[in-house]
């Protein structure tokens, strides 16, 4: 029988006395052919393995026909993340902070599915040692993320101090110091005044675990948004908007989620805007092109400002928008 556990997972075994010895080690490798005789030997030498209730140490324990023995098997620890030679746009470098601009389809830290080709590989071949430690094995530097899709700028921390005190900035949120945050959104319509706030609680979703929703009882999570720029469909009427947000908070997918919320999700964004494929047709095909060519959330991280962790200065970065949404922007101007 196999059962989750804390730890792993736990594998229970009752000897029947075919196992063609009575020796602990082999009777379980008999009867457990996922795990090496190896593995099992350690296992039983670590008091992970219980016969009868009373845990076993002796791999040459004689056991008896009709004996229960338990296996706790630990879950697998992930291996640490190795440096890969992998090309960074790098906005701004000291011996405490990397400032990047973020390409699309770039993970940030390995997670399953993503155990390689991250961010943090990246970082790891380019910054050497001197990130070990700081923030966890398996993110190493990092105070913040941006989506696999989502473009613009990063701040990642070299050393102690400096993670110490971006962690803090990063949940002041500029409530107080001088961390913005700024973002461009390309969404479906258009909000009914120029601007405004979004400040609704943001959970899992309670039925699609990858998706985040708005929800009572979640984490606070604030969103203030401008419109820019607005532009016309085939027809002529507005079909689309360029808004810049700022965040107050910094939840998973806060943006996407907010957006949708109010009923602007953002352009090419499969996950919380696929009610609005139709109103492609509305737009002039130039712009139908480039929605199609697009294939993520249009949605860049084109403005940053911090204090610097060292020497206490406010600095200040702007990223352009990528060629993938340069395309877009032009083409739905195009249409107006």
């Amino acid at each position: 029988m196999q059962e989750s556990s804390s730890n792993g997972e736990r594998l229970s075994v009752t000897v029947e006395g075919d196992e063609g010895s009575p020796r602990l080690d082999r009777v379980l490798a008999a009867r457990c052919e996922n795990l090496s005789r190896s593995r099992l030997k350690a296992l039983i030498l670590a008091g992970s393995v219980t016969v009868k209730g009373a845990p076993v140490r002796d791999p040459a324990y004689h056991v008896a026909s009709g004996d229960s023995i338990t296996i706790d098997v630990p879950e697998a620890v992930p291996p640490e993340p190795k440096g890969e030679d992998i090309a960074l746009d790098i906005v701004f470098e000291d011996d405490d902070i990397i400032v990047l601009d973020k390409p699309r389809g770039l993970v940030v830290h390995p997670a399953a599915g993503h155990e390689t080709g991250t961010l943090v590989n990246a970082l790891i071949a380019h910054c050497g040692d001197s990130l070990s430690g700081i923030g966890g094995v398996k993110r190493p530097g990092i105070v913040h993320r941006l989506d696999k899709d989502t473009t613009g700028l990063m701040v990642v921390a070299k050393n102690d101090a400096a993670h110490a005190s971006l962690t803090a900035q990063f949940a002041d949120h500029g409530r107080t110091g001088e961390m913005r945050r700024g973002y461009l959104a390309f969404v479906w319509g258009v909000p009914n005044r120029q601007r405004g706030t979004i400040d609704a609680p943001i959970d899992r979703h309670p039925h699609a675990r990858e998706k985040m929703a708005v929800r009572e009882g979640g984490r606070e999570a604030v969103t203030h948004w401008e419109i820019k720029e607005v532009f016309a469909g085939r027809d002529g009427k507005p079909v689309a908007s360029l808004l810049a947000c700022q965040l107050e908070t910094g939840r998973t997918h806060q943006i996407r989620v907010h957006l949708a919320h109010i009923g602007h999700p953002l352009l090419g964004d499969s996950v919380y805007g696929p009610h609005f494929k139709t109103k492609a047709g509305h737009l002039g095909p130039e712009a139908q092109a480039a929605l199609a060519a697009l294939g993520r959330q249009a949605l860049h991280a084109y403005l940053l400002a911090l204090e610097h962790p060292g020497s206490g200065e406010i600095l200040h970065w702007e990223a352009d928008l990528p060629e993938d949404l340069l395309l877009l922007e032009k083409s739905l101007r195009a249409a107006a």
